[in-house]
């Protein structure tokens, strides 16, 4: 069994969801300390021809805290609003505008359910059937830090493969999973540019982008385009680039 284990973020970017797709079970990881200027929060869309950012109001955050123990503020119609004037035009609009707006006035009000139910309502749009967790509903030893809690996850869980980011070939060592009898492999998006309105190519924006401007057979192809990354080396593509 595959597993994915990544902080909850706000309508992330293609790659994220790449990964989710990758693996077998997804964890969001909710009983972590909340970063600032993260992307748990905040994200970007397209405002013209430049990337815009935005950011969820947040009760109490603070990097204290951990992610399951703040509360989602109250900007959700005002982010609504800037979401429909940039992408009023965009061809699908129609179509996903109304999930988006499901997602950001949902009623709960602690922000790592919140996030819960914004990738569940997008996984099941875009098809992805990766089934998702919550870190904290996982027993294990809170006393162990960074990939030795990975591991230790990874265990609880019954997992033979821990697949992550190409982000975190900084932070994982292949030799400590093999210790443990898992294997560790990267994802790197692989992605052609997709038509936005009549500018340049804005790229690295939220799903938000991808999900106005694409039908979701194109998304399903993008979800499979990205290259396995083993030992700091591309092994297999899994998919050509759109």
């Amino acid at each position: 069994m595959t597993l994915a284990i990544m902080q909850p973020y706000l309508f992330p970017y293609i790659g994220y969801w790449q990964l989710i797709n990758a693996a077998d079970t997804f964890v969001i990881y909710d009983d972590v300390n909340y970063i600032k200027k993260g992307y748990i929060n905040r994200n970007a869309i397209l405002e013209g021809d430049k990337a815009k950012l935005f950011t969820l109001e947040l009760l109490g955050a603070s990097q204290n805290r951990l992610i399951n123990e703040i509360e989602v503020g109250n900007n959700a119609k005002r982010l609504l609003r800037t979401i429909a004037q940039n992408y009023k035009r965009a061809p699908y609009f129609e179509t996903v505008f109304p999930m988006i707006e499901k997602i950001l006035i949902h009623e709960e009000k602690n922000l790592a359910k919140y996030l819960e139910n914004s990738l569940l309502d997008i996984t099941d749009y875009l098809g992805i059937k990766t089934k998702i967790i919550f870190s904290s509903s996982i027993e294990k030893d809170n006393s162990l830090r960074a990939e030795a809690k990975v591991i230790d996850i990874c265990k609880s869980v019954g997992a033979t493969d821990y697949i992550n980011a190409i982000g975190g070939q900084d932070l994982y060592d292949k030799e400590s999973f093999m210790d443990h009898g898992l294997g560790l492999e990267f994802i790197k998006s692989d992605l052609d540019v997709y038509k936005q309105f009549d500018g340049d190519f804005v790229s690295h924006l939220s799903i938000i982008d991808i999900m106005m401007f694409n039908a979701k057979e194109t998304i399903a192809a993008m979800l499979e385009s990205y290259a396995r990354v083993d030992e700091y080396e591309y092994i297999t593509p899994t998919s050509a680039v759109l």
